[in-house]
C-alpha cells in the first residue's frame, strides 16, 4: 500500500517515507524535507478528512484560509461563494466580512490556488498577497513561457503568475505564509533555468555587466561552433575543395570520423543551452524550441556516424554524412540569440535612463558631521546638505535655504521650479541656483523615481491581451511541429525520388530546424518593452500592457474641468450684492469665507484666499454640513450662512430675485457664480474664475484632429461650463453632474458608444485628478490621471500624465497606436515566416520547381527571424509624438 506526500503528491512507501507528521489526529507522510518544512510553516493548508492522510482509497480534502483585500468589507459575499463553489474539487466555502477571511475545504488534485484566485477575482474581489519580480536566465524560448506560467501557477501559495520573455523576468502574486520564494525558484529551475530575484533598484552599470557576459558567453560559443564549422564544411562539400576531391572513400570516411568527433563539444558546448532545455522539458513531458534544435542536429549526427560507422547498411549513395548540419546550424543560433540579446539591451534603454538619473552618493549630515555616502545607505530622517548643481538624492522636505530645482527629467516641466523651507523635493532631480539642506522622507524603492520605475517594469512585463493569444499558438507549436516532421519523413522515405533516405532526413531536419516559436512569442512583449519605455520618456506612466492596447481604440475622450482642462487654481472674481441687502460686500464676503475655511472645495480656497487678500478676519464656523453637488451651510456670529448654487437656493427655498439674472452674465464670461444667503435671504453673489490650461486648447485640437470626439465633464452650471468649453474648442459638455455621478456618466456613453459602433471596438477614456474623479476612472475604458492630482486619482488610473498637461493624453493614444501597429507587424510576419517557410521544408517547392530547402539555410533563416522581430520593435525608438518631451 503506498500513501502520498501532501505538498508534492509523490507516491511513497510509509515505511521508507522520509519523516512523517502527526496533526490533529491524521498522519501525514513526507518525501523530502522541503516538503516537511512546507508542511510545518502552515499545516493547516493541508489538512484532509482521511484518518490515514494520502492513501488512494480516500479523497485528499485540504482546507486553506484566505485573505481578501480591503477588508471590512461590505458587499455581499454570496457571489464569492458561489464564484468558488462553482470550481470542480471545491466541497466548501465560508466567508467572515469582518475579518476578511474566506475557508475553502477542496481536492488539491482537482483546483489549486490559482483558479481559486481568479474565481475570487471574477467575482469582485481580491486576495491580499505579495508580488515578487524573479529573474529568469536565459530565457530564449517562447514555448518555455506558457510552461513555467503553468508550473508556477501549479506552485501551492501562488495566486497568479506572467512571464515575460523579453523582460527574461516572471512576475508572481503569491500568499507568503502559503509559499516561499525559494519554493518559486525551485519550479522555475526545474525547467531548467536559473532563477535570480529582481529588483527595481538594482544599479544600472550592475546590469550592464550581467548583460555583456551573457553576450559574450554567447558570442564565445558562436566563435567555436563557426571555427569548427569550417573544416566540418569543407570534408561535406569535398567534392568542391582542391585535394579533398582526390581523396579515396576509405580516407574521406577517415576525416569524416574526425569531424564526427569536432562537432561533438559544438553540441555539448556551443549548444549546451538547447540540450539542456530540451531534456528539462522531457522531464515534464513537453517540448520546446530546445527540442526542436537538439532534435534536429542530435538526428544529423547520429544519421551521419551511422552511415561512416555502417555504410554496407545504408542503401547506395545514402550513407555520406552531414556533420555540417550540427556545425554551422548551432553556430548560427547562437549568433542570432547574441544579436537578439544586444537588440534587447537597446529596447531596455528607457529603464537605464530612468535608472541613471539617481545621484550615487549623498552629503548626509550625522552627528553634526558632514559625510558622503552612498544614496543607498541614506535614512529616513536624514538632514542631506544639496549644493548648487548637485542632484537630489531621495525625497524629503527643505528644513533651511531655498534654490530653484530642476524637475524637468521627471516632470517634463521645462522652467525651474522655486524651492523653500517646508517645500517638497523629489530625488533626481537637479539643484540650479541655491544651497539648502532638507530632511529625508523617502529613500530607497520609496522613492518616487523608484515607483516610477517599478511602475514602468511592471507594466513592461505584463502581457497585452493580444499576447495572450501568441502564448497560446506558442504552447502548442512544437508539439505541430514535430507531428509534422515525422509526416515529412515518412512521405518522403515512401514517396520520394531515390536515395528516398536522405530526402527523408534532409527534409525532416529542415522542418525540425527552421520552425520558430520564438518570433511569434517575442513579437508582443518586445514591443511593449520599448512602448512603455517610450511613454516613460515622454512622461507618460503605461500601468499594464492591457491598458496600452485598449488605449488604441479610444474614440471619446471625457475630461474633467477642473485641473484637468483648468488649472485647478481659481481666484476670486466678483463680489455682488443683492438690492434688498443689508451687508457690505465685504461684509458678505467675510462670512462666506468664514463658512468655506471647513471646506475642501477648490472653490472654496479662493474665496478664503480673497477674503485674506483684503485683510478680511475670519472666525471659525459651527455646525458645518457640506452638500455635495449644491453648496455648504454653517452658523457664523450667530448668524446662518448658506453658500451654493441655484440648486442649493431651490432647495432651501430661498428667493434669489434679479441675481439670476447677474448670475448668468457671469456664467457666460467663463466664471462660476455662488449665491449667499444669510438667515434665509438672498444677500449676494460671488464668482470665482478659474484659469484655463495655455496648453488646453492646442492639445484638444489635437485630439479632434486624431478623429478623437472629446466631452467635457463637470459640476458647474451649464453656462459656466459651456463657457470654458467654447475657449478650448469641446463642443459636447455634461454640466450640473454631481460627484457621484461622473460614474454614470461615462456607463452612458460607452453603452451608446456600443449601441453605434459595436460593442468592444470603440473606447472611452476619462481623465482626471481629483478624489471625486476615482470612479470615473474606474469606470472608463481607460482612465488617465493627470500627475499633480491626489493620489486616489493615479492609484484609480490605467495611466498617469506625469506633467499636468492634456498633451499628455495626445502623446499616450500616439504611443499606444504606434505599439499596436508594430505588435501587429511582428506578430504577422512571425506567423508568415512560420506559415510560408515550414511547408517550403516539408518540400513543397519541389515537385514544382526541384527546389529544397537546406538545412542550413533553414538554420540562418531561424536564427534571424526572432533578431527581425527585436530589429522591428527598435524601430519604436525612434518614434516622436506630435508634441515630444523636451
Amino acid at each position: 500500500m503506498t500513501v502520498k506526500d501532501p505538498i508534492c503528491g509523490m507516491e511513497i512507501d510509509p515505511k521508507t517515507a522520509f519523516a512523517t507528521r502527526e496533526h490533529m489526529g491524521q498522519t501525514y507522510y513526507f518525501c523530502s524535507k522541503n516538503c516537511v518544512d512546507q508542511f510545518d510553516a502552515a499545516p493547516h493548508s493541508f489538512m484532509t478528512s482521511s484518518a490515514t492522510t494520502g492513501f488512494n482509497s480516500e479523497l485528499p480534502l485540504a482546507r486553506i484560509e484566505l485573505p481578501i483585500a480591503d477588508y471590512p468589507f461590505y458587499k455581499p459575499t454570496d457571489a464569492l461563494k458561489n464564484a468558488v463553489r462553482a470550481l470542480g474539487g471545491v466541497s466548501q466555502v465560508t466567508a467572515n466580512s469582518t475579518t476578511g477571511r474566506v475557508w475553502v475545504e477542496y481536492d488539491p488534485e482537482k483546483v489549486n490556488l490559482y483558479q481559486m484566485a481568479e474565481a475570487i477575482k471574477s467575482a469582485g474581489f481580491h486576495l491580499d498577497g505579495a508580488q515578487t519580480r524573479i529573474g529568469i536566465e536565459n530565457l530564449r524560448c517562447a514555448s518555455c513561457v506558457t510552461f513555467i506560467e503553468n508550473e508556477l501557477k501549479a506552485t501551492p501559495g501562488v495566486l497568479n503568475a506572467s512571464v515575460n520573455i523579453a523582460t527574461q523576468e516572471a512576475t508572481v502574486d503569491y500568499l507568503p505564509e502559503k509559499t516561499t520564494l525559494f519554493s518559486l525558484n525551485i519550479s522555475i529551475e526545474s525547467w531548467g533555468y536559473k532563477a535570480r530575484l529582481a529588483t527595481s533598484d538594482e544599479p544600472v552599470d550592475k546590469q550592464e555587466q550581467a548583460h555583456d557576459r551573457e553576450y559574450r558567453r554567447l558570442m564565445n560559443k558562436f566563435w567555436f561552433a563557426a571555427a569548427v564549422s569550417l573544416p566540418v564544411m569543407a570534408t561535406a562539400y569535398y567534392q568542391f575543395v582542391p585535394f579533398l576531391n582526390t581523396l579515396g572513400m576509405n580516407t574521406l570516411r577517415i576525416l569524416w570520423g574526425v569531424t564526427a568527433l569536432l562537432t561533438l563539444p559544438v553540441m555539448f558546448w556551443s549548444g549546451s543551452d538547447f540540450f539542456t532545455g530540451a531534456w528539462a522539458a522531457f522531464t515534464h513531458r513537453s517540448a520546446n524550441m530546445n527540442t526542436l534544435i537538439a532534435l534536429g542536429t542530435a538526428t544529423a549526427w547520429l544519421y551521419s556516424t551511422a552511415a561512416i560507422l555502417f555504410p554496407a547498411v545504408f542503401p547506395a549513395g545514402t550513407s555520406e554524412p552531414f556533420y555540417d548540419v550540427v556545425a554551422v546550424v548551432i553556430a548560427l543560433v547562437m549568433l542570432g540569440q547574441a544579436l537578439e540579446l544586444r537588440a534587447k539591451g537597446q529596447s531596455s534603454a528607457a529603464i537605464k535612463k530612468l535608472l541613471g538619473l539617481q545621484a550615487k552618493t549623498a552629503r548626509v549630515i550625522r552627528d553634526g558631521q558632514e559625510m558622503d555616502l552612498p544614496v543607498d545607505e541614506v535614512l529616513v530622517g536624514d538632514v542631506i546638505q544639496v549644493h548648487p548643481g548637485e542632484k537630489v538624492p531621495v525625497d524629503g522636505v527643505i528644513v533651511e535655504g531655498s534654490s530653484a530645482v530642476d524637475e524637468s527629467m521627471l516632470t517634463g516641466e521645462s522652467l525651474p521650479v522655486s524651492k523653500k523651507q517646508g517645500d517638497e523635493v523629489i530625488g533626481a532631480t537637479l539643484n540650479k541656483t541655491g544651497a539648502f539642506k532638507f530632511h529625508a522622507t523617502k529613500v530607497g524603492k520609496d522613492t518616487a523615481l523608484a515607483q516610477i520605475v517599478k511602475m514602468v517594469q511592471d507594466a513592461q512585463n505584463s502581457k497585452a491581451p493580444i499576447a495572450r493569444l501568441a502564448d497560446i499558438i506558442s504552447g502548442y507549436f512544437v508539439p505541430v511541429v514535430m507531428i509534422l516532421a515525422v509526416w515529412t519523413f515518412v512521405i518522403w522515405f515512401n514517396w520520394g525520388p531515390q536515395p528516398q533516405l536522405v530526402y527523408a532526413l534532409v527534409t525532416s531536419v529542415t522542418v525540425l530546424i527552421i520552425a520558430c516559436p520564438c518570433a511569434l512569442g517575442l513579437a508582443t512583449p518586445m514591443s511593449l518593452m520599448v512602448g512603455i519605455g517610450k511613454g516613460a520618456e515622454n512622461g507618460i506612466l503605461i500601468r499594464s500592457g492591457e491598458a496600452l492596447q485598449t488605449a488604441r481604440a479610444i474614440q471619446t475622450v471625457v475630461l474633467d474641468k477642473t485641473g484637468t482642462i483648468t488649472k485647478g487654481k481659481p481666484e476670486l472674481t466678483d463680489v455682488v450684492i443683492s438690492e434688498q441687502s443689508s451687508v457690505s460686500n465685504d461684509e458678505m464676503l467675510r462670512l462666506a469665507a468664514a463658512v468655506e475655511t471647513l471646506s475642501e472645495h477648490p472653490l472654496a480656497e479662493a474665496i478664503v484666499e480673497g477674503a485674506k487678500v483684503k485683510g478680511l478676519s475670519l472666525v471659525p464656523p459651527e455646525n458645518f454640513e457640506a452638500i455635495p453637488g449644491h453648496g455648504v451651510i454653517a452658523q457664523v456670529e450667530g448668524h446662518r450662512i448658506i453658500l451654493g448654487n441655484l440648486k442649493m437656493m431651490q432647495r432651501e427655498k430661498i428667493s434669489t430675485g434679479n441675481l439670476d439674472e447677474i448670475a448668468e452674465q457671469l456664467a457666460d464670461d467663463g466664471k462660476t457664480p455662488m449665491y449667499v444667503s444669510i438667515n434665509g435671504q438672498a444677500a449676494g453673489l460671488i464668482a470665482v474664475a478659474d484659469t484655463v490650461k495655455e496648453d488646453s486648447a492646442e492639445a484638444i485640437a489635437a485630439l479632434q484632429q486624431m478623429g478623437i470626439e472629446v466631452v467635457m465633464i463637470t459640476g458647474d452650471n451649464r453656462r459656466t461650463a459651456e463657457a470654458i468649453a467654447r475657449k478650448v474648442g469641446i463642443k459636447r459638455v455634461l454640466a450640473e453632474v454631481l460627484p457621484e455621478d461622473k460614474a454614470k456618466n461615462v456607463q452612458l456613453l460607452q453603452a451608446d458608444s456600443a449601441g453605434k459602433r459595436g460593442a468592444g471596438v470603440k473606447k472611452i477614456a476619462m481623465v482626471g485628478d481629483g478624489i471625486n474623479d476615482a470612479p470615473a476612472l474606474v469606470q472608463a475604458d481607460v482612465g488617465l490621471a493627470i500627475g499633480t492630482g491626489t493620489d486616489v486619482a493615479i492609484e484609480a488610473a490605467d495611466i498617469t500624465l506625469i506633467k499636468g498637461s492634456l498633451k499628455g493624453v495626445v502623446t499616450a493614444i500616439e504611443v499606444s497606436r504606434a505599439t499596436m501597429t508594430n505588435i501587429y507587424q511582428n506578430l504577422v510576419g512571425a506567423f508568415f515566416y512560420n506559415a510560408l517557410g515550414v511547408p517550403v521544408a516539408m518540400g513543397l517547392l519541389f515537385p514544382f520547381f526541384g527546389l529544397l530547402l537546406s538545412p542550413l539555410i533553414a538554420g540562418a533563416a531561424m536564427a534571424f527571424s526572432s533578431v527581425t522581430v527585436v530589429g522591428n520593435a527598435n524601430r519604436l525608438r525612434g518614434f516622436k509624438p506630435k508634441f515630444s518631451a523636451k
